[in-house]
């Protein structure tokens, strides 16, 4: 016989999404199904549970990003009277600690923790036979409403032979026991950019091939401050380079590039590529058709409210496309988990406020913004202003001699902040109360009002915002009250 269960809510991945889709609900009271094809996989009851942010993504990232923030600081201590020397650096080390971290927090995503809390996981293959019915290897799932958190996986682009040469991505990058001779970098996104100056800190040589600019969609200014971090320190950026073909060698891969039409063709060899091409979203073998959803190789079409086609049936995270403004981070996909619950379950329609949402780069210098670009904000209010303050001109970058870098906000002829962009130190912290202003509407004004601690970086918000007074004094009203109150004593 077949089983039939009917859920409240029916939710298909088990990433940073349907996760919090599944926990919110539940702690509802509501009635979940998860599936996850992974669970209970490669790691006893935790498995595939968290999916790419967890295992391959964001946590691994930013483990080895800490191991090489550790390795760049023995080597640039002279400044500050500490002898500066050649760190050694061991991989196998390094990655025990890249998969200790991994453990340390995969338990608060584990199939036992999600039982716990009264969600059924079933650790099989999702497919929809019609617009109401789920098959999970023999167990039908009749939702009231269906969520679809699939997510998804790094693009190898059409080379020529690169399918055929062993490359890395970031699935598999964090598996390296032995540090790369020379690393070759498809890609100037975030995760090209940030894996590159990793390797390149912790000893490797890197050379990263980027056929537009680096850090494409980027404030261009900001880009440019990660940018000349990276050459800075030794990594070969290449931007407007085409790599033509790859083919195996016996110490590594070889790469034939051309640096624009016209130009002659290069050859670089190099003992490991990493492909850091984008992703594209998991959206096979899932029945879509049957179920009345639409999707391309951008995604799963959905609107404003994240629902697709088929009203029954949301699409979130990764996998999502169209109303989700395509911002493919982890935060935004928590975002899109709380709203969901809220019409899925109340009927409490909310839609996505792609505008606060901040996106960020983990380079050193981080470079962060929320809100419209310099071009956007001048296109929706001719009149609007840029607010900018230099990182040099703190003196905590003084202190801690790390001058370069900016902020620069974008705010509308009434003062409202329309968008921010920071490249500096710490700017995934510092873009929190930009990103405030932009949810609540805030003026420019509101934040200079702020008392900030000194000497810290968050004086950098502070030093932006108090640029928006500045044409006051040049008000005539304000001056003749200055010059009234003068004669007043």
């Amino acid at each position: 016989m077949t089983d039939t269960l009917q859920p409240d809510l029916c939710v298909v991945g088990a990433g940073a999404a349907g996760l919090s889709v599944a926990a919110v609900a539940a702690s509802l009271g509501a009635s979940v199904v998860l599936v996850e094809k992974s669970a209970g996989s490669g790691g006893g009851d935790i498995g595939g549970m968290g999916g790419e942010c967890l295992h391959t993504g964001c946590v691994p990232s930013k483990s080895v990003i800490a191991a090489a923030a550790h390795a760049h600081a023995i080597r640039a201590g002279a400044p500050f009277g500490v002898a500066a020397q050649e760190p050694r650096v061991d991989y196998a080390v390094l990655r025990a600690h890249v998969r200790g971290v991994i453990a340390d927090i995969a338990p608060n995503d584990s199939v036992e923790r999600y039982r716990a809390m009264g969600v059924t996981v079933l650790p099989h293959r999702a497919l929809f036979l019609d617009r109401g019915t789920l098959d999970v290897a023999g167990t039908r799932v009749r939702a009231r409403r269906f969520v679809l958190a699939t997510g998804s996986r790094p693009r190898v682009p059409d080379i020529p032979g690169l399918a055929d040469v062993p490359h890395l991505t970031n699935e598999t990058v964090f598996d390296l026991s032995e540090r790369p001779r020379r690393l070759l970098v498809i890609g100037a996104g975030p995760v090209g950019m940030e894996l590159a100056q990793a390797h390149a800190r912790l000893g490797a040589a890197v050379v990263v091939l980027s056929r537009g600019p680096a850090l494409a969609g980027q404030d261009p200014e900001v880009a440019a401050v990660a940018a000349g971090a990276l050459r800075a320190e030794g990594v070969d950026l290449r931007e407007g380079v085409a790599v033509l073909s790859a083919e195996a060698t016996a110490d590594g891969v070889r790469l034939r590039v051309r640096a624009g039409a016209g130009a002659p063709e290069e050859v670089l060899e190099g003992s490991h590529v990493l492909v850091a091409a984008g992703r594209r979203p998991t959206v096979d073998d899932l029945g879509l058709e049957a179920a009345g959803v639409a999707y391309d190789a951008s995604g799963i079409r959905v609107d404003a409210r994240l629902r697709t086609g088929n009203r029954r049936i949301y699409a979130i995270g990764d996998c999502a496309t169209g109303g989700t403004g395509d911002l493919r981070f982890t935060h935004a996909a928590s975002q899109h988990a709380s709203l969901v619950v809220r019409d899925a379950l109340f009927r409490l329609p909310a839609k996505l406020d792609t505008a606060a949402i901040p996106r960020v780069v983990y380079t050193d210098p981080e470079i962060a913004s929320v809100g419209l670009s310099e071009a956007e904000a001048f296109r929706r209010d001719a009149k609007a202003r840029i607010l900018r303050w230099p990182v040099g001109e703190l003196d905590r970058a003084k202190a801690e001699r790390r001058p370069h870098g900016l902020i620069k906000a974008f705010v509308g002829r009434d003062g409202r902040v329309l968008g921010c962009a920071i490249a500096a130190p710490h700017a995934g912290e510092l873009i929190a109360p930009w990103t405030l202003a932009l949810a609540e509407g805030l003026k420019a004004r509101d934040l200079a009002g702020i008392v900030m601690p000194y000497p810290t970086w968050s004086e950098l918000t502070k030093r932006a915002a108090v640029e928006d007074l500045r044409p006051l004094a040049a008000n005539p009203w304000v001056q003749r009250w200055r010059r009234l109150m003068r004669r007043l004593g």
